[in-house]
């Protein structure tokens, strides 16, 4: 597929993947697990699923180099991290106070690529991405709780959000050198061994869970992680500013869900709030999209 092409085919896909990303919340919210097992067994089962696929490109294994198993490496810490950290935060306040914290991404996203990659942005760019985030914070604004729970789970979300940033820069680097399917399994697998790890040291229990239990670490297995593995094919693409610039259609997704399903409330102005991060994502794609149709056609001429 060539770069002319997938630029015109990347708004579908990023679109799968905020509304599968969006139940990630609420299957957190039904469980009674601790947030540490539910991280570690979305991990495996999301590990063994991948199998499969992996198996037939098995191949691509011997040409990762020992730099790249070391990205690889630190890009699953990084994942392990941030489903630790945010399942802790969605245990601790609500769906819409935890989910709005992860507006703050596509900025960090943008000031790690400017350190690490020397990417530049523009004034347009950066102002539907300031659009988008006024809109994210009018979402959840009316949910932050004042308690001292609601205030350290908006902290953990916080870090969570410099944790999966983390994950996709570094993503950035090393997907380009395997496919998406194997890229995944890796840090997918890296991230289980080091929940694995954290849950022994820490005397986590690992069994006794009911049937409904076991059914929420299936459907985190399945569900939000087609979002990670649309976002790793992604990143062959565009960079890591522009795949957190369009998660921030979560926390209009995990609230209009968490509203149905868990009967969390929400006001107008909130409602105008998620309209408002719509825009801000949806002129901020066109403008990529339009700058890589540039670049292919100056590559061209």
């Amino acid at each position: 597929m060539n770069q002319e092409k997938t630029s015109k085919s990347i708004v579908l896909p990023l679109i799968v993947s905020i509304v599968a990303i969006s139940f990630a919340a609420i299957f957190v919210k039904w469980s009674s697990a601790p947030a540490t097992i539910l991280s570690m067994y979305r991990m495996i089962l999301a590990s063994l699923l991948l199998l499969p696929v992996v198996w037939l490109k098995r191949n691509e294994f011997k040409k990762i180099s020992k730099r790249e198993w070391y990205l690889l490496f630190f890009s699953g810490m990084f994942l392990a991290l941030h489903f630790a950290l945010w399942f802790g935060s969605l245990k601790l306040t609500t769906v819409a106070s935890s989910t709005i914290i992860l507006a703050l991404q596509p900025i960090i996203a943008l000031i790690g690529g400017m350190i690490l990659f020397k990417e530049r942005t523009t004034s347009s760019a950066l102002l539907t991405m300031g659009i988008a985030v006024i809109g994210a914070v009018m979402v959840g604004w009316g949910d932050f709780g004042l308690s001292k729970s609601a205030i350290l789970g908006d902290i953990l979300s916080f870090l969570s959000v410099i944790a999966v940033v983390g994950y996709l820069l570094i993503g950035q680097s090393a997907v380009k050198k395997v496919s998406h399917w194997i890229y995944s399994f890796c840090v997918f697998s890296f991230a289980a061994v080091a929940l694995v790890f954290y849950n022994v040291i820490t005397s986590v229990t690992f069994t006794g869970y009911d049937a409904k239990e076991w059914g929420i670490f299936v459907l985190l297995a399945v569900v939000p992680t087609i979002s990670h593995l649309i976002n790793n094919w992604l990143l062959n693409y565009v960079n890591a500013t522009t795949i957190s610039m369009s998660i921030l259609g979560e926390p209009v997704g995990a609230t209009i869900l968490a509203v149905i399903i868990l009967g969390e409330r929400i006001v107008a102005w909130q409602i105008i709030g998620g309209l408002i991060v719509l825009v801000g994502v949806f002129f901020f794609l066109m403008q990529q999209i339009s700058g890589y149709k540039k670049v292919n056609k100056a590559r061209k001429g």
